[in-house]
């Protein structure tokens, strides 16, 4: 099991009133699974997604990752397993604009300690795995919005993360450019990388071979793929 929550509960303040997000959430998802998780906005699904990512931390639950219980480590550790362990793909690229593609690819090494010559070689290497050796000087005012979302992938896996989160990954893109990112997705999980996908889109849910539906805070299994 590489992913287990159990009795996720998550509230906000709002002045004196305390507002649920997330209410008794619990998933399972075994190594080399293709997840998606599907709601409209305001579900909780970001909220859920930031909790995978260690990027939040819940009111009360507990959560596993790869054997660790991540709700018990500060917040250097926290950061250390974001690095080594997730890989995170946004809808908006998050790209460094003046930074070619290799550069882009290379940042997670950069904060890793990598040598800048074996750094130059994964990142390299990253960008051929979503076909993009061809672009790998240039700087993302250059390179379409699809090719924009692959480069944000090669830097989601030059770490070899035991998972990959991506959060409406296809928002700012066109049909075509979705639809070959799925394939791409689709290949990387073949592969055996473990993809946990957010989405409100019922055709890009359908890549997926599990969907997990969430609304207003609680979440429900399919039981069989959105098609």
């Amino acid at each position: 099991m590489i992913l287990r929550l159990d009795h996720i509960y998550k509230d906000y303040i709002q002045g004196k009133m305390t507002v649920p997000v997330l209410k008794d959430v619990s998933l399972h998802v075994e190594e080399g699974e293709y997840v998606a998780i599907m709601g409209p906005s305001g579900s909780g699904k970001s909220t859920l997604m930031n909790i995978i990512g260690c990027l939040d931390k819940p009111t009360s639950g507990e959560y596993e990752l790869d054997g660790k219980n991540v709700l018990s480590l500060n917040d250097k550790a926290m950061a250390a397993v974001r690095l080594q362990r997730i890989g995170f793909v946004f809808q908006n690229f998050q790209l460094l604009s003046r930074q070619s593609a290799l550069e882009n690819v290379a940042l997670p090494l950069v904060y890793a300690g990598v040598r800048k010559r074996v750094r130059r070689q994964r990142a390299r290497e990253a960008l051929e795995k979503v076909g993009l050796e061809d672009r790998v000087n240039f700087k993302p005012t250059q390179l379409s919005g699809g090719q924009k979302q692959r480069v944000a992938i090669a830097r989601a896996i030059v770490n070899k993360p035991k998972i990959l989160l991506a959060d409406e990954p296809t928002g700012a893109l066109d049909s075509k450019s979705s639809r070959q990112l799925m394939e791409l997705f689709q290949k990387l999980n073949d592969e055996g990388v473990t993809i946990v996908m957010i989405t409100h889109d019922p055709g890009i849910a359908g890549y997926a071979k599990r969907v997990v539906d969430i609304f207003d805070g609680e979440i429900s299994e399919r039981t069989s793929p959105a098609g």
